[in-house]
Formats: C-alpha cells, sequence, structure tokens
C-alpha cells in the first residue's frame, strides 16, 4: 500500500470482489481514478492458466478497452443497505423452506 500511496495519481483497473468498494474508496482518497470490472468482463483476455500475473495483465487489458462497461462504486452506507437486503432474502427463503417442510 505504501508503494501505491507514493504513485503519482493514475487508473487502477480493480476485479470486483467482496473487498472491492472499500479499496476503491482508498485508492480514490490518493488520487487515483479506479474502475471496477466484474469478472466475466475480464474473463475473455486472460490468456493462459489463471494466476496472479496473468489475472493482472488480463485485468489491465480489459480497463482500456473503451466499450468496456464498469462497476460503479458503492459507498458504506449503500454497502449496509445491500446488506440487510441481502439477510433479509435468506431469511425469508429460510422460512419457507421450514414452511414447506412442516407441511410436507
Amino acid at each position: 500500500m505504501a508503494f501505491i500511496a507514493q504513485l503519482p495519481p493514475c487508473l487502477i483497473g480493480i476485479e470486483t470482489c467482496g473487498g472491492a468498494h472499500h479499496w476503491v474508496r482508498v485508492l480514490s482518497e490518493w488520487g487515483h481514478t479506479v474502475k471496477m470490472i466484474a469478472p466475466q468482463f475480464v474473463k475473455p483476455y486472460v490468456k493462459s492458466n489463471k494466476n496472479d500475473a496473468v489475472d493482472a495483465e488480463a485485468i489491465c487489458e480489459a480497463v482500456q478497452r473503451p466499450s468496456m462497461r464498469f462497476v460503479p462504486s458503492k459507498s458504506i452506507e449503500q454497502q449496509d443497505i445491500q446488506s440487510v437486503h441481502r439477510i433479509r432474502s435468506l431469511l425469508v427463503g429460510r422460512r419457507t423452506a421450514q414452511a414447506n417442510q412442516i407441511r410436507g
């Protein structure tokens, strides 16, 4: 992180994952332009077996494409609301499954 913090502002591409929104916020505070790409849009640019170097090269290639679709960054509040919705959805699913089990 110390290396990235000292870089002059540049474009950074990140494959979307669980912690990507946090890193977008951190890297943006340091003045970098950060773009997130969904994994299914990076996959076509992977040239050989999956490893960190090959993934980094694929992300670099994908982020430079003019027609690439990027994932918008979420604030902490948006992520909190999303987690509440996901938890509720899981609870409704479990309740329905349990009711079906009791009836069946």
